[in-house]
C-alpha cells in the first residue's frame, strides 16, 4: 500500500519494483496488495516485481473497495458480479493465475456478507483464488461469511494504539483457527518514533484525516513516546521492532504485516522476527499505550461508517 496509495508521495514506478525486488531478495514472502492501492497500480507494480519469483511467494490481494472510473473516488461494492470481475482485473494487473488469499476489502451493507461470501467461494472452486479472507469486519460478520466458506484469514488494524481486535475478533479468530493479520502495526508510523511533527505529512497523507494525528491530540500522543523509547533502548531493538514484537507476543495466530517505502526500514522490520518480548515487558506496553491513554479515535466518521469492526463503549 505505501509503495503507491494514502502515505506521502507514491514511488515512481521504477522504484516501486526495485524496492519489492529488494524485500524478496532479503527474505519476505508474504506481499499484500489490493485493487484499491493506486487505482490498480499497486497490483501492476506487484505483478512486473514478483512475476518471475511467482511460485516462491505468498500472493495476497482484495477485492469490494476500489476508486471507481466515474467517480474517481473510492467505491465498496460487495456485489458478486463485482467482485467476480475486480477479481479477473486482479489476474490480470498481477500477472498470475491465480492469487493465494483474497479478501473482502470491507463489507459492504448494501450486500449481505453471505452473497459476497458466496462469490469468492466459486473462485476458490475455480481455482483463481486459493483462499477467502475478510478486512474490518466484526467477529459476528466473521461467523456469518464461516457458515458459507472457510475464512482463512481476518486482517484489521492492530497495534498498541489500535486495540478494538481484543473486543472480540482475536478471540473468534482463535477459536475458529483463522489467521489474524494485523495491518498497521506500527501505528501508522507513530511507533516508529520518526513521525515527530504531523504537520510535516503531505497534503494528500491518509492520516491528516485521522483524529490521533491532529494536533489537538497528537501533542499528547507524543508524550507516550518518551517512555516506550526508553523501553525499546533498555531492551536493545528500534521502537519500530518493539512495536512489531509486542503484536507477535499476542498469539502466534497473529501475522503481523508491517508497511513501508524504505528498503532500510523493510530490513529492520524483518530483523524483529526472532525478538521475545518477557511477561514483565509486555505488561509495561500494555499499561503504557492503551484505548485510555491516546487521544483521539483512530478513523473520522466517515471512515468509521465504512467498517464493521467492533468499537469501545
Amino acid at each position: 500500500m505505501n509503495l503507491s496509495h494514502a502515505y506521502g508521495t507514491p514511488l515512481s514506478e521504477g522504484d516501486a519494483v526495485r524496492a519489492l525486488q529488494q524485500a524478496f531478495d532479503m527474505g519476505y514472502r508474504h506481499f499484500d496488495t489490493a485493487t484499491l492501492y493506486g487505482g490498480g497500480r499497486n497490483e501492476i507494480v506487484v505483478g512486473k516485481a514478483l512475476k518471475e519469483q511467482r511460485t516462491s511467494l505468498f500472493l495476497a490481494s482484495k477485492c469490494g473497495m476500489a476508486i471507481g472510473q466515474e467517480s474517481g473516488k473510492k467505491e465498496i461494492n460487495g456485489r458478486p458480479e463485482t467482485l467476480r470481475a475486480q477479481c479477473e482485473a486482479s489476474l490480470r494487473r498481477l500477472q498470475s493465475d491465480h492469487i493465494d488469499l483474497y479478501y473482502l476489502h470491507r463489507l459492504d451493507p448494501e450486500t449481505p456478507i453471505e452473497e459476497s461470501v458466496g462469490a469468492l467461494a466459486d473462485l476458490v472452486r475455480e481455482g483463481k483464488i486459493g483462499a477467502i479472507g475478510l478486512s474490518e469486519v466484526s467477529a459476528a460478520t466473521l461467523k456469518r461469511a464461516q457458515a458459507v466458506h472457510p475464512i482463512a484469514a481476518l486482517q484489521t488494524e492492530y497495534s498498541l494504539w489500535s486495540r478494538n481486535a481484543e473486543i472480540a475478533v482475536l478471540d473468534a479468530c482463535r477459536d475458529s483457527d483463522t489467521a489474524f493479520v494485523a495491518f498497521s502495526p506500527l501505528a501508522r508510523g507513530f511507533l516508529t518514533n520518526t513521525l515527530l511533527d504531523a504537520d510535516s505529512l503531505v497534503e494528500k497523507d491518509i492520516r491528516n484525516n485521522m483524529p490521533r494525528f491532529h494536533k489537538e491530540n497528537y501533542q499528547y500522543n507524543l508524550k507516550l513516546l518518551d517512555d516506550y523509547v526508553a523501553i525499546a533502548n533498555e531492551i536493545g531493538c528500534t521502537p519500530a521492532q518493539l512495536a512489531l514484537a509486542w503484536v507477535k507476543s499476542k498469539g502466534d495466530f497473529i501475522v503481523p504485516i508491517p508497511g513501508t517505502r524504505s528498503v532500510e526500514h523493510m530490513q529492520e522490520n524483518l530483523n524483529a522476527a526472532p525478538l521475545q518480548l518477557k511477561a514483565e515487558t509486555i505488561a509495561q506496553l500494555d499499561a503504557l499505550i492503551n484505548r485510555n491513554t491516546v487521544h483521539g479515535p483512530r478513523y473520522n466518521a466517515i471512515q468509521q461508517a465504512e467498517i464493521d469492526t467492533e468499537e469501545f463503549a
